[in-house]
């Protein structure tokens, strides 16, 4: 039996260092709020965007990002969808649409839209997909976006940012205070809803960084010819003849009912992408319909193509 010697000094130098470390942890815990808005408006020294511990309503301590500054601050990272493999149609990392290819079987894919699965960490917001307890448990009134580029460290998130805009008019009032409950509401599978008539909502949006003409110039001229740019909005799609993406579209409004238009600027879907199998299943959809990141035709820029798309609450 071998046997372990140790210094008889480190002892009660690790149990204190233990010790002292459950301490911070349980501080953490008893301070933690249920949102950043709550840190914020409970807690005035508490001004700097960064990591924060929150604790969800079923006590699970989490870690976050806190954008503390943009539009009065309070703001909660929930989410990001990164695409780690534009070539990969529907395979592994596609946490957002479907990790098992375009399937009619799986209509709802891996409904991370409308479920409480959670993944990754919030440093790593930026090179992997991310979702914590807050993305179905914070009850919010409004949503922000940042489209970071593709592996960007955290302290660098709010430079570097492409894009970042968010609603005022807390229309998430309407929908059960976040979009677990308003996807639950829209479910984003092929073959529901109606143009037109079954749209999800369409809500005004305030550009914080970028604006309607350099937003519309990201993707292809095929997809700026045949939408309008005119109204920004905050966009959920559900169409009658095909699945329509989850997610917004980037501030762009659409007059048109027209699936391959849509899709150019879509992001995350169901499991089922019937349209040219396999060419638009995926987190991102159409983006490289043309090409990976030629702006030329159907197909986006590489700099929105390679940038993770960062979903706040307030």
């Amino acid at each position: 039996m071998s046997h372990v010697v140790v210094d008889q000094e480190e002892v009660p130098y690790v149990k204190t260092k233990a010790k002292l470390e459950d301490a911070i942890l349980q501080g953490r815990i008893k301070q933690a709020a249920r949102s950043c808005k709550e840190l914020h408006e409970k807690n005035a020294s508490v001004h700097a965007d960064g990591l924060y511990y929150l604790n969800s309503s079923r006590g699970v301590l989490y870690q976050t990002f806190c954008d503390m500054t943009t539009a009065g601050g309070g703001w909660t990272l929930v989410a990001s969808v990164h695409e780690n493999n534009m070539y990969g149609k529907c395979t592994l990392g596609d946490r957002w649409s479907n990790q098992q290819g375009s399937d009619p079987n799986r209509p709802d894919g891996e409904g991370t839209w409308a479920n409480t699965v959670t993944f990754g960490t919030a440093e790593s917001s930026t090179s992997d997909d991310y979702k914590n307890p807050g993305y179905y448990d914070i009850a919010a009134q409004d949503v922000s976006v940042w489209h970071v580029p593709n592996n960007i460290d955290l302290e660098q998130w709010s430079a570097t940012s492409i894009l970042r805009y968010h609603t005022e008019n807390h229309f998430l009032n309407l929908y059960g205070g976040n979009l677990f409950y308003l996807f639950k509401k829209f479910p984003v599978r092929f073959g529901l809803g109606a143009c037109i008539t079954d749209n999800g909502p369409a809500i005004p949006i305030v550009y914080d960084t970028g604006n309607v003409d350099y937003n519309k110039n990201l993707y292809g001229p095929n997809s700026r010819r045949m939408s309008n740019f005119l109204e920004p909005v905050f966009f959920t799609f559900f169409k009658e003849s095909s699945y329509i993406c989850a997610l917004f579209s980037d501030g762009v409004c659409f007059v048109v009912c027209n699936v391959l238009i849509l899709l150019q600027f879509c992001i995350g879907g169901g499991g089922h992408f019937p349209e040219a199998i396999p060419r638009q299943c995926g987190d991102f959809t159409s983006f490289d319909w043309d090409g990976y990141g030629t702006n030329i035709g159907w197909s986006a820029s590489k700099e929105i193509t390679e940038a993770a798309v960062l979903l706040f609450y307030r």
